[in-house]
């Protein structure tokens, strides 16, 4: 007996259903994207191992998903290192590609042997999946989408502003109110490594720091301690981390950070922000400090973002983003700044799921089906179909000459609004009867007159 076929963990298969509701996330994202003038590109599923590795940290390198050597990889390794099961040393002998970790650093990477051909200040947008050897749970997986936006080559904090604005945009768009945009800045955070005397621990302190949500305080200060930061530098530091709560979170922060002249550009350029965004305003987004926020990604120098789900919802971050002043320059191109932001497409769907917040007719993928009467009748039908078609409306025929019961189950089943039915007698008469499902009523149409119909079956999806 063959054995019931399965997929990895931290993937899935998509329903046509679940397809419909997410492409119409990523709809409204691009939509959204090309609103805000980004243009689109697209990068392979798999790089250069060289191109990934060193670029996310050590946390991140070890979630990179390689891809063995074809043919007999084992040909080439070291036998010393193959002895030694020594995975640093091994893994670059069988293996020299791996799949894209995220978008960003392809970009970058996209951006470096592309610079002849770009226009700079650029704007890009980007929806593709991504991998990551994560430990599956809920909303995350090993297979997901990203939807990045980023600006290359302008280094004024207005980017920061529309970026904002974009991800305002966005989920007022999907109909998602009150979502937290937390900020900070990687300034900041290094202000605070310096004056608690851990400057030389500041990617440990950063990777701890930004587990606060999944880890807890307790969770934090151990591995903290664990990287060889003191006790007294973390008890100095972790009052700071429940500074949202406080009325003036910069004024505390500004006098912790008095003399840490890195910390004191991380406060101005923030401030600029936030105030800005303030003055402007937002359709439905909330924007708050939040010192803990960490992204624990190496390359972000500046300002840091990371958006949160309405309150009451169970699930992580579902988007986040911020400023790279030399990611470019790992490839060999300096001192080009940039910031990005990115969507998380699948938690994104789940808090939808969960709020109910798909339109209900967004897996109609027919609006009206042609009852099947046999050959005569279908050649009959074939026309109009294509005249509904011509005009925008999702039109099917029903394949085989079933029980009309059937044919009529098959339509509810699939949720289909208008059900067509030509049989011997409108054949004759060169009329069609539209059912409308919902309704229970019925009209009938001549031939001629389907455009009146078209013009109902839009007025009705216009509702």
């Amino acid at each position: 007996m063959a054995q019931k076929p399965s997929i990895p963990k931290g993937t899935r298969d998509f329903t046509p259903q679940e397809v419909a509701k997410r492409n119409y996330i990523s709809d409204t994202i691009k939509r959204q994207f090309e609103l805000f003038g980004f243009q689109p590109v697209e990068t392979p599923s798999f790089e250069n191992l060289d191109t990934l590795l060193g670029k996310y940290g050590d946390e991140g390198d070890r979630l990179i998903f390689k891809i063995l050597n074809s043919g007999d990889y084992l040909n080439k390794v070291d036998e010393a290192s193959l002895k030694e099961k020594d995975l640093a040393k091994l893994t670059p002998q069988i293996s020299e590609k791996a799949l894209r970790y995220d978008l960003t650093v392809p970009f970058a990477r996209y951006v470096v042997m592309h610079q002849n051909e770009i226009d700079f200040p650029f704007k890009r947008y980007q929806i593709q999946p991504v991998w990551r050897a994560d430990r599956p749970q809920k909303g995350r997986f090993r297979e997901f989408f990203q939807c990045d936006a980023d600006v290359v080559g302008a280094n004024s904090p207005i980017q920061e502003i529309e970026l904002i604005q974009l991800y305002d945009a966005v989920f007022t768009d999907l109909g998602l109110k009150q979502v937290s945009i937390k900020l900070n800045h990687r300034k900041i955070l290094s202000g605070i490594a310096e004056v608690i005397g851990a400057q030389d621990k500041l990617i440990p302190f950063t990777v701890a720091l930004d587990k606060l949500d999944k880890i807890g305080t307790e969770g934090v200060i151990k591995e903290l301690l664990a990287n060889g930061i003191s006790a007294e530098a973390v008890d100095l530091a972790m009052p700071l981390f429940t500074i949202a709560d406080k009325n003036n979170p910069f004024a505390v922060l500004s006098t912790f950070l008095t003399d840490s002249d890195i910390g004191q550009e991380g406060i101005s350029e923030l401030k600029y922000i936030t105030e800005n965004i303030e003055k402007l305003g937002l359709l439905s987004a909330e924007v708050s400090l939040d010192v803990s926020l960490a992204r624990g990604l190496n390359y972000y120098t500046g300002a840091i973002m990371e958006v949160a789900a309405p309150a009451g919802v169970s699930m992580g971050s579902i988007g986040g983003g911020g400023r790279y002043d030399d990611l470019t320059g790992i490839f060999g191109m300096k001192d080009l700044s940039g910031v990005g932001i990115s969507f998380g497409l699948d938690r994104i769907y789940l808090v939808l799921e969960e709020l109910g917040l798909f339109p209900e007719t967004i897996d109609q993928s027919v609006e009206v089906l042609f009852m099947n009467f046999g050959e005569k009748e279908v050649m009959a039908c074939l026309p109009l179909i294509r005249t509904l078609r011509a005009q925008g409306i999702k039109t099917d025929l029903y394949p085989t000459e079933a029980k009309l019961q059937k044919q009529f189950k098959y339509a509810n089943n699939r949720n289909i609004p208008y059900v067509a039915l030509l049989g011997k007698d409108e054949l004759q008469e060169q009329t069609v009867v539209i059912k409308n499902m919902a309704k229970g009523s019925q009209e009938a149409y001549s031939w001629k007159e389907l455009a009146l119909f078209s013009k109902e079956v839009r007025s009705e999806g216009q509702k």
